[in-house]
């Protein structure tokens, strides 16, 4: 994802540990004092990197329960509590066994912060996915929950972990507005409208002779698209009468992020541009002397459901998995791309993910974009899930190699040439009008390749996603599974034509 900060740390953290004998010997009202002590933001945040430093990832069910109450504590004490089965992710009818697990968590709450006068302990209730977020007090909740059966997660939604962030605040992450000069070397021509120089490499141009993504909805789970940029609005179907645009917002801009993402939100406005770059990677329309997207005959749905690409908040995860559960129940989409995420799984967005899988969706997401100095860590979530199709970007090049600043690893099933010699990376639509910029990292990677699963979905109608998805490894470069790089670049006539 565009200059996306994987918030991981690098700081060699150097413990001393003593080895004299009576060190060893820690008088045990002591010991359970420290555990009783609140940790700071400083501590919490020290204590997760060590864990993904040791491990190479963080769960929240590996951690402790003073970090855990601790975590959610600085997040305003809220816990969101995955219930049910381990498989139970969602529910598509009642269930009064899963009402009486719900009820039981709440009761059971209540009933230990009775002394405190806690007015309200239920903060949201998904009324699809099974997980409800409430409002914890103390380390003594904390440890009676985490002894409960039919309880599939804990973790501390609220809390923003924010260690070693390089370069720039996180909440800069993938966004920038600026345009760029593209170079008439980086795009040829269909007709009049201008085609990326990367379409040539995935034969894209030539799949169009039997494919362009009609009748097939995307949906865009990202940053909103930009009200400034036309043609990714009224203009969206001027040359193809039917074809549309749907835009819609799920995140929550307010301070008062515990409020319904289903009633209240800042729109579906872009204020970032990554959002709309993703737009214009998959479906932006022909239009003279624009540029195109991959499946530019293809319906387009999209969701503001973060305002960046790194999901490290509230009300980012909550708009996400709203979004995800809105695309999930729409018969018209069969494709959903996000090209977000973040370094280890959120329980919320995961139960979402298997919802909409379960309803056919065919979910495309990035691999990961970070620095040329994190780009070390490995794939990120949601991508390394079973659900999605994991996607990163790589350099235009005979052998295969990572772009500057994407992710590799045994996750990914398939890559996109995005990056030139000359560090160009694919241009699309900006976020003005008559605007246009270069996009790249594995978000570009997995949009455009959401755009060519729509365009073999558009030839073939009637195929399942299992089937549409045989034909993209079909197609693509590598005909078993490479430890890095998954089946590799995808041709797009192949995928199309068959042949």
């Amino acid at each position: 994802m565009k200059k996306m900060k994987i918030i991981l740390g690098l700081l060699v953290l150097i413990f001393a540990v003593s080895c004299n004998q009576n060190d060893e010997l820690v008088n045990t009202d002591s010991q359970n004092e420290s555990q009783q002590k609140l940790l700071s933001i400083d501590q919490v945040n020290e204590q997760i990197t060590k864990a993904i430093l040791k491990n190479g990832t963080f769960d929240w069910k590996d951690a402790s329960d003073q970090l855990l109450w601790s975590a959610a504590v600085h997040g305003g004490n809220i816990l969101t509590i995955g219930y049910g089965e381990e498989n139970e992710s969602f529910r598509t009818e009642k269930s009064e066994r899963l009402s009486a697990i719900k009820n039981n968590i709440v009761s059971s709450i209540k009933s230990a912060v009775a002394e405190k006068a806690t007015k309200d302990v239920v903060v949201f209730d998904d009324n699809t996915l099974n997980f409800i977020d409430v409002k914890v007090l103390d380390l003594s909740t904390v440890k009676m929950l985490r002894e409960k059966s039919n309880i599939r997660y804990i973790e501390p939604e609220g809390f923003e972990y924010t260690g070693e962030i390089l370069a720039q605040d996180k909440s800069a992450s993938g966004c920038d507005k600026s345009g760029a000069y593209i170079s008439g070397s980086d795009y040829g021509h269909y007709g009049s409208a201008h085609v990326p120089w990367n379409f040539y490499d995935a034969k894209i141009n030539q799949a169009w002779a039997y494919s362009k993504g009609r009748g097939i909805g995307i949906g865009i789970i990202d940053t909103g698209v930009s009200s400034s940029q036309l043609n990714l609005g009224y203009k969206f179907d001027d040359y193809y009468s039917g074809r549309y645009i749907r835009k819609y917002g799920t995140y929550v801009d307010s301070w008062k992020w515990w409020l319904n993402v289903d009633t209240h939100n800042d729109g579906p406005n872009d204020k970032c541009s990554h959002g709309t770059s993703t737009a214009s990677t998959a479906a932006a329309p022909y239009s003279s002397h624009k540029l195109v997207g991959v499946a530019f005959e293809s319906n387009l749905v999209t969701y503001r459901g973060t305002s960046d690409v790194v999901l490290n908040g509230y009300q980012e995860r909550r708009g996400v998995s709203a979004a995800l559960r809105h695309l999930g129940n729409r018969s018209d989409i069969k494709i959903i791309s996000m090209s977000i995420g973040y370094p280890w799984s959120i329980g919320s967005i995961k139960d979402a993910v298997k919802y909409a899988y379960a309803r056919g969706k065919m979910i495309f997401a990035a691999g990961g974009t970070s620095t040329s100095y994190t780009n070390w860590y490995g794939v990120i979530f949601p991508a390394t899930m079973s659900e999605t199709v994991a996607v990163t970007g790589v350099e235009e090049s005979s052998s295969y190699n990572e772009c500057d600043v994407c992710h590799k690893g045994s996750k990914i099933d398939f890559t996109y040439i995005m990056e030139r010699a000359n560090n160009h990376h694919q241009p699309v639509l900006g976020f003005y009008n008559n605007q246009s910029t270069y996009f790249g990292g594995s978000s570009v990677a997995t949009a455009a390749t959401a755009g060519i699963a729509a365009l073999v979905w558009s030839r073939y109608p009637y195929w399942t996603r299992s089937q549409v998805y045989a034909r993209l490894r079909y197609a693509a470069h590598f005909s078993t599974k490479n430890s890095n790089f998954g089946y590799g670049n995808i041709n797009a006539l192949k995928a199309v034509r068959g042949w």
